[in-house]
């Protein structure tokens, strides 16, 4: 069995400590979450501090950002992170997105799975030199010059999870044929660690995928 812990600070200066402790203590990996703060600047200093641990968003908010915006961040940690990065990536809610991020929402299943293959085509290009031509219902991304081309990273195979919060959420449903495993719904009570969500598609059935579960307690 695998422990994962979430990150216990949102100061920047104490990251450096908190990773390391985490690392110390045994668990596998430390998340981030977007809830406050910039889910993704803590993983660059858990990076620089730690050895074995692996660090990811649990979740980043993918709807604001561009994919491509994602993707070079994604790109610089995991290089940085010499394949210890985990990409988590979660829709919000209708009412946050418009309300608190002033975007639109539109067909959240689709245009997740729209921008992870987005990411999925950038990664290609800068790894493989694959020509950039992907068109999409929602993004289009056609122009790559050498200057915005970054150098390719040792560990390109960036892995996605993606969050989900009950038994009928779209992101379960599309997780099995697009991610590489899938945090689940935040539990208030212990004795729920293991249900997972339910969906159309066994998660455990693939080997290299898998649910996790944080427990709240006061």
């Amino acid at each position: 069995m695998k422990l994962n812990t979430g990150l216990a600070t949102r100061n920047l200066r104490e990251v450096p400590a908190a990773a390391k402790a985490a690392e110390d203590a045994g668990f596998d990996a430390i998340w981030t979450a977007e809830a406050g703060n910039d889910g993704f600047l803590p993983i660059a200093l858990i990076a620089e501090h730690t050895r074995r641990i692996k660090r990811g968003t649990a979740v980043a908010i993918g709807f604001p950002r561009s994919p491509r915006i994602t993707a070079y961040t994604a790109w610089d940690l995991a290089g940085m992170s010499e394949g210890r990065f985990i990409l988590g990536l979660g829709t919000q809610v209708k009412a946050h997105i418009e309300r608190r991020f002033g975007m639109t929402w539109e067909a959240p299943a689709a245009k997740l799975r729209e921008m992870i293959l987005a990411m999925r085509a950038l990664w290609d290009t800068w790894q493989n030199g694959a020509k950039l031509n992907f068109r999409g219902e929602f993004y289009k991304l056609t122009l790559m010059s050498p200057f915005f081309n970054p150098a390719p990273i040792a560990h390109p195979e960036i892995p996605i999870y993606i969050a989900g919060v009950n038994p009928g959420h779209f992101a379960i449903n599309i997780a099995p044929h697009f991610m590489s495993g899938m945090p689940g719904a935040q539990c208030i009570d212990p004795t729920q660690v293991g249900a997972g969500p339910k969906c159309d598609y066994d998660l455990r059935s693939r080997s290299n995928c898998f649910e996790s579960c944080f427990i709240l307690r006061s």
